[in-house]
């Protein structure tokens, strides 16, 4: 069976629809004479602006229209930041691609400072992330951090405002957008470690839709997707919490997969981590053996109290 029209679910904002136009264009090389129309919609988590994410659901609440779009036929394919989508699919819902990862890294950007190191004592830094901030605090404790929510250009604007003396982006959202000369430094794993899935685009379907399937196969890199069976392998082991303080970074070398994870308190005083090297085809296993081990060294005991209050 073959198809000639695919609808593309999207989030309206800019970084969404450079992901959405993104793959648009990339199915249309592959395959000449395809339809692809984008289906751009605002979701609960674009509307909420004023809260912080972690007290109202988590990122899930970018992703969840884009999903009833794909049950009740109304698109074919949604396209996310994996960074946002939630470690358990709807029933009857697939993530059978995931495209090759931009840089993963977070950045630093401030119009008076060159690096997080050159910020005085009592600094205002906006971020709405409690992996950021845990981050943060563990790295520069004299520093103070404010709620800041909102697209790429929102909050750069904020920054250009004075609201803050710097902000903390991702790398690739930054750079997609064609901001990347507002990059005053890379933050480096040692510094700052990723969010799941950061920087990579996934592109979810109905899981029973082979005609779609294999339309979009050849968008698939198979070695980020293994680095994010790793990831979110972690993620899960740790209660699924993409608004939790949580982070991993896989990377893979040969047959080799290396992944970091890191569970802090939102003070920062308590940092876990570990690492853990084995084969990339065992990657599930990696990633909950990695999480097992943050847990094992206290991490049951943070994400607990910020699960139950």
């Amino acid at each position: 069976m073959s198809i000639s029209n695919i609808n593309i679910a999207t989030r309206e904002s800019p970084l969404a629809m450079w992901q959405a136009e993104h793959v648009r264009s990339e199915l249309m090389k592959l395959h000449p004479g395809l339809r692809v129309e984008l289906v751009a919609m605002t979701t609960q988590g674009d509307r909420i602006l004023d809260t912080p994410l972690f007290t109202v659901g988590g990122k899930g609440l970018f992703i969840k229209e884009l999903e009833h779009s794909l049950i009740n036929g109304r698109a074919d394919i949604a396209v996310h930041s994996m960074k946002d989508v939630t470690i358990d699919l709807p029933e009857g819902l697939a993530l059978p691609v995931i495209m090759k990862r931009a840089d993963p890294r977070d950045v630093f950007i401030s119009n008076h400072f060159r690096s997080l190191d050159e910020l005085p004592e009592g600094s205002i830094i906006g971020t709405s992330s409690l992996r950021r901030q845990c981050q943060l605090y563990a790295y520069r404790p004299d520093l103070k951090l404010k709620d800041l929510r909102g697209n790429v250009g929102t909050r750069l604007r904020k920054l250009d405002e004075d609201q803050f003396d710097a902000i903390v982006l991702a790398a690739a959202g930054v750079i997609r957008l064609g901001f990347e000369e507002r990059i005053c430094e890379y933050l480096e794993p040692e510094v700052m470690l990723a969010a799941i899935g950061q920087g990579a685009i996934g592109i979810e379907t109905r899981a029973n839709d082979p005609a779609v399937l294999n339309i979009i196969k050849l968008l698939n890199d198979e070695s980020t997707k293994t680095q994010l069976i790793a990831e979110r392998a972690f993620s899960r082991k740790l209660y699924g919490g993409c608004q939790l303080p949580i982070a991993a970074h896989a990377q893979i070398t040969g047959a080799q997969l290396v992944i970091r994870g890191l569970v802090g308190s939102p003070d920062g005083k308590t940092i876990i981590t570990d690492e853990l090297v084995g084969l990339a085809e065992n990657a599930e296993t990696l990633g909950l053996q990695l999480a097992q081990r943050l847990l094992n060294k206290g991490a049951d005991v943070i994400l607990r109290e910020l699960i139950h209050g």
